[in-house]
Order: structure tokens, then C-alpha cells, then sequence
């Protein structure tokens, strides 16, 4: 080698490369297998006895909410952005399921149907200020939190209304885990999005919005599709909550702002945009919802149960952080 050639720097290894790649992926499994692990053990300790079917549908019906909401906040997310409006969409679409659900086949189909319409007009409208009026996502989605919050408080007014049993049955049936069907969905749904134009679109404008516009996408609307996409979810999220409670909440959906940005943190996605799977904020989603049960079981007085789950997301993310920083130097 002549003495002025540069350095040649050596490949790295292939399975680091995937490791760094996928990492937010690959921390999101574990986190999960390990949360798993600890409420079997946590579990068996309480009851003697391991968790049976019964504690998977509850655990999975109960994380479908957040499950969807996640997705929702990922969407969004991706393109650098934050929906502060997903736990608004989730009442103001719980209130409406609750008092336009049918008793027929008809009923539950159109009232579904009416449902998600409203959640894709609530991601419109934050779509549009975001898109084409240039606010800063953060600002809009909080103004029409309160504008949601209200509209479903204004369509029940008192926790109430019905859901009939049969659409329970469909979305939440308590006889068993068929939840987890939704999630292989979801996660299918997830994989062709991601090869469309407009998947590519939210994670190409979510690294570089003058490079993706420069290659021929079209930032504003990307931005209002991806919005509209992620009311849709929310309004699910809403579907999913009054079918699980048979009945609802105008205020239910107040703390799924907050745990769908945690699931989204702890399924790896980056709030930086850009970087990141929806599959991973599901995988998010459940591990919440693992140490919730795990704080239960354990006996942790719910006055501290806020502060160990802040302190386990905290601890997530500076490992992720530091996992992330030893792969990329190797």
C-alpha cells in the first residue's frame, strides 16, 4: 500500500450492522421478553401459581387501546412531528361509539364506519394546520386536544351509553386471546404500508423534508395523509375502549397522549423522525402494560406506581442510548 493511500477502515461485522440498523427493533423484543419473564415471575410469586388464559385476555384486551394509539403516534412521529391530540380523538370516538353503536349487524357496521370518519376529519383538521398553515405540530395538536376533549364531553356528558355484546364478542371477546389477531393484523398492514409512496413518503420527509420534496414527494401531502391516517387509528383506539368497557367515557382516553409517546419511545422510534417501526411501538405498547401489572403484583402502593414506570423509561432509553453508541463504534 502506497504511504499517502488513506486508511482502509475495516468492514464492520455484519450482525453489528444489523444490530445498529434495527436497534430500536431488537431493544423493544427484549424489553418485552424481559417484562414477560418478570411478571410470569412476579405472578407466580403473588398466586402461586403462573398466569393462565384468563390474564392473557385481560392483559391483551386491555393493551389494544394503546396499542392503536401507538400506531397513531408513529405515524406522525415519523415525520418529526407529535400528536398530543390522540387521547382527544380517543374520547370525542369512544363518546360517539357508545350512543351510535347498533344492536344489528347494520348498526354496529355503520356506527363503526361513522366513528372512523370522525376520527380521519380530526386528523384532517390537524393535517391542514400543520400541512398547508405551517404551525408546529406540538401547538395544533394540544389546541384541538381541548377541542376534541369538549366536542366528546358535549356527546356524553356522563360516563354511559351501550355497546352490544356481539360487537364485544368481535373486538374484545373476554372467552380468549383473539386480540392478537388485530396485532398480526395491524403488524401486516404495517408491512405494506411501508411499501407504498406514502410510507416511503412520511420517513423520507421524516430524515430530510427539502431532500424527499427535491425527489419528487410532496411534503404537505404526505403530512395531511399521514394525519388523517393516524386519527383513523385513533378512532380504533376508541372502537377497541368502548368495546372493552361495554360501554363509555368522554374522559377515558385522557392518559393515552402520555403512554402512546412511552410506547413509542420504548418500541424505538425516534422522536427526532425518521427512524423507527410501528411493530416496535406495539411491542411498546405491551411492555407497558407489563409493568403496570408487574407494579400490581408486586404490591407497589399506585400512589408510586408513576414513579417506577418513569424510572424504568428513563433507564430504557439511556440504555438503548448507550447499546446504541457501543454498536456504532465498533
Amino acid at each position: 500500500m502506497p504511504p499517502d493511500a488513506p486508511p482502509v477502515r475495516a468492514r464492520r461485522p455484519r450482525l453489528a450492522h444489523a444490530l445498529a440498523q434495527n436497534l430500536g427493533f431488537v431493544l423493544a423484543a427484549a424489553m418485552l421478553a424481559s417484562s414477560l419473564a418478570i411478571y410470569c415471575g412476579v405472578f407466580y410469586g403473588a398466586q402461586g401459581t403462573l398466569p393462565g388464559e384468563f390474564e392473557l385476555t385481560s392483559a391483551v384486551n386491555n393493551t389494544m387501546p394503546l396499542v392503536l394509539a401507538a400506531v397513531a403516534q408513529t405515524l406522525v412521529v415519523l415525520t418529526r412531528g407529535i400528536d398530543l391530540s390522540v387521547g382527544g380523538v380517543l374520547d370525542l370516538t369512544n363518546a360517539v361509539a357508545a350512543v351510535s353503536l347498533g344492536d344489528t349487524v347494520a348498526g354496529m357496521v355503520g356506527g363503526s364506519l361513522l366513528v372512523l370518519l370522525i376520527g380521519a376529519a380530526c386528523g384532517l383538521l390537524n393535517g391542514v394546520l400543520v400541512a398547508y398553515g405551517r404551525l408546529q405540530p406540538i401547538l395544533v395538536t394540544l389546541a384541538t386536544l381541548s377541542i376534541f376533549q369538549g366536542l366528546a364531553i358535549r356527546v356524553l356528558p356522563q360516563p354511559g351509553g351501550q355497546v352490544p355484546e356481539g360487537y364485544t364478542a368481535a373486538l374484545a371477546n373476554p372467552s380468549g386471546p383473539a386480540s392478537l389477531a388485530y396485532v398480526a393484523l395491524l403488524a401486516l398492514l404495517w408491512w405494506g404500508l411501508r411499501r407504498t409512496r406514502l410510507g416511503v413518503g412520511l420517513y423520507a420527509i421524516g430524515n430530510d423534508e427539502g431532500a424527499a420534496a427535491a425527489n419528487g414527494i410532496d411534503p404537505r401531502r404526505t403530512k395531511l395523509l399521514t394525519y388523517m391516517l393516524a386519527g383513523t387509528c385513533s378512532a380504533m383506539a376508541g372502537l377497541f375502549l368502548a368495546a372493552n368497557a361495554t360501554a363509555g367515557d368522554a374522559t377515558t382516553g385522557n392518559g393515552y397522549t402520555l403512554a402512546s409517546i412511552v410506547a413509542v419511545v420504548l418500541g424505538g422510534v425516534s422522536l427526532f423522525g425518521g427512524r423507527g417501526s410501528a411493530v416496535g411501538a406495539i411491542m411498546g405498547a405491551f411492555v407497558t402494560t407489563m409493568i403496570v401489572n408487574i407494579l400490581f403484583f408486586a404490591h407497589i402502593d399506585p400512589l408510586y406506581q408513576s414513579f417506577y414506570e418513569g424510572l424504568f423509561l428513563v433507564a430504557a432509553v439511556l440504555l438503548a442510548s448507550l447499546i446504541g453508541r457501543l454498536l456504532r463504534r465498533r
